[in-house]
């Protein structure tokens, strides 16, 4: 019964951000297809920070009116919208209309703020919910969330996303052969993004009926309703308050009251008010590169390489995110000299990924193996470099004290939100940055 809890647990962390996770691996085939083309992530990167409305209504209104909303139905609701958001997207992703004279893919835009508003709104109620189950099985989920990540990586490579070759366009009839000129023809994937799309459908499938299992579970396997640790009022403040000199009502915590939640609760470090802004820094600026300056360029660096370096790019960015969690729950970096190295070195594999961006549709090494290589190996370093950062920032402020982490997720918010303002309107708005075809463009050497 316990292997049968943590596969349960395992499959609802799965629905988490398998969704969004699968549209970015999905990008380096679609994005041919769509009339926004190269364009499409500065996009993708503002539905879904707009899709933060759902985790930010549920926020509210357990503040302001708890026990109204009622966790198990939020959750049943959001995995439907899932199922149906994804079944929606097999037969609707590629549709377009006209928007202001010109062509847009609306359905597929509305079918990704709905999966967005669905992913978002997990991290602020799956976790409560598992906090019902004994702990060991918190650990499992957190697994499964990974695996939302990775298992979509993993489709994507056996796909092979939008492989392209050049032909002459007088073979496919459409010029004379005096007036031919070169054509990119993408090459059919070994399974279509309809089969993409259904299996997301599934995994969406399975994490809601884990889901009704899980609900289903035997009373024994639940938690008890006696509180470990006695609950005391949380006042709101950046993480920045003595964690130890809480109140318990208008007094001062009894002494034995500390003695018993500390055999619970780890010391929490003492940190000077410089360091905690510092890492409040760290936050927003990882969050900026991570979720919102690159993600919206990600074309513009790796195409000019080939549909096959996006291709990797993508889908192994995806992979890194999960495997750089992993190793945090090994090796664990706490000393802020070195994650601030480590933000640099970060920083600097994000550089030469906006640098190439810029310099698209002729940016350095392009055409040889080496220049797909470094471009592969930059996203893949810059990901997993980042993720790591990002996850031992949040362990420190995990153990510091809970209104700590929660200033740690806000700062994480501000600086998605910071990123993709900042790029749509470069992206798509003054074109900064410059596509190009993959067989036709003419690159000084």
């Amino acid at each position: 019964m316990t292997l049968l809890v943590h596969m349960l647990a395992c499959a609802f962390g799965v629905g988490s951000w398998v969704a969004v996770n699968g549209l970015w691996v999905e990008l380096p085939l679609i994005v041919n297809s769509l009339p926004e083309g190269w364009k499409l992530p500065s996009y993708l990167t503002v539905i879904i920070q707009l899709a933060n409305i759902g985790p930010l209504v549920v926020t509210v209104m357990h503040k302001l009116r708890p026990g109204l909303l009622k966790e198990k139905v939020i959750i049943y609701s959001i995995l439907s919208v899932g199922v149906v958001s994804c079944i929606l997207l097999v037969f609707l992703w590629d549709k377009t209309t006209i928007v202001a004279g010109a062509s847009h893919s609306t359905a597929f835009f509305i079918i990704t703020f709905f999966l967005s508003l669905v992913d978002c709104t997990s991290s602020v109620t799956f976790m409560p919910f598992m906090m019902q189950l004994p702990a060991k099985y918190i650990t499992t989920y957190f697994i499964g969330e990974g695996l939302s990540g990775f298992i979509p990586g993993v489709v994507a490579l056996a796909q092979g996303v939008g492989m392209a070759k050049c032909v002459n366009s007088s073979e496919t009839g459409n010029q004379t052969a005096r007036n031919a000129t070169l054509q990119t023809v993408y090459l059919p994937p070994n399974f279509s993004p309809e089969v993409f799309f259904s299996l997301l459908a599934a995994m969406m499938c399975i994490s809601l009926g884990a889901f009704v299992a899980l609900n289903r579970l035997p009373r024994g396997y639940k938690l008890s309703s006696e509180k470990l640790v006695p609950d005391a009022p949380a006042s709101v403040t950046p993480g920045m308050e003595n964690p130890g000199a809480e109140l318990d009502g208008g007094g001062v915590k009894s002494q034995d009251e500390g003695e018993a939640q500390s055999r619970f609760l780890p010391t929490s470090p003492e940190h000077t008010m410089h360091q905690l802004l510092f890492i409040y820094f760290m936050v927003v600026l990882v969050n900026t590169a991570t979720n919102g300056l690159l993600p919206s360029v990600q074309t513009y660096s790796c195409m000019p390489y080939g549909n096959l370096a996006y291709h990797l790019s993508a889908a192994l960015s995806s992979m890194a995110n999960p495997l750089a969690c992993t190793v945090a729950m090994f090796f664990q970096i706490r000393s802020l000299v070195l994650l601030a190295v480590l933000m640099v070195i970060g920083a600097g594999f994000g550089s030469y990924n906006m640098a190439m961006a810029a310099l698209s549709p002729c940016p350095l090494l392009q055409g040889s193996v080496a220049g797909k290589i470094i471009i592969v190996l930059s996203w893949l370093f810059f990901t997993g470099t980042l993720t790591y950062v990002k996850v031992m920032v949040g362990v420190i402020l995990r153990d510091r004290s809970h209104s700590a982490l929660v200033w740690c997720g806000a700062a994480s918010q501000l600086g998605s939100l910071v990123g993709s303002v900042t790029m749509f309107p470069l992206v798509s708005v003054y074109q900064l940055f410059k596509s190009g075809d993959f067989c036709n463009t003419k690159c000084p050497l």
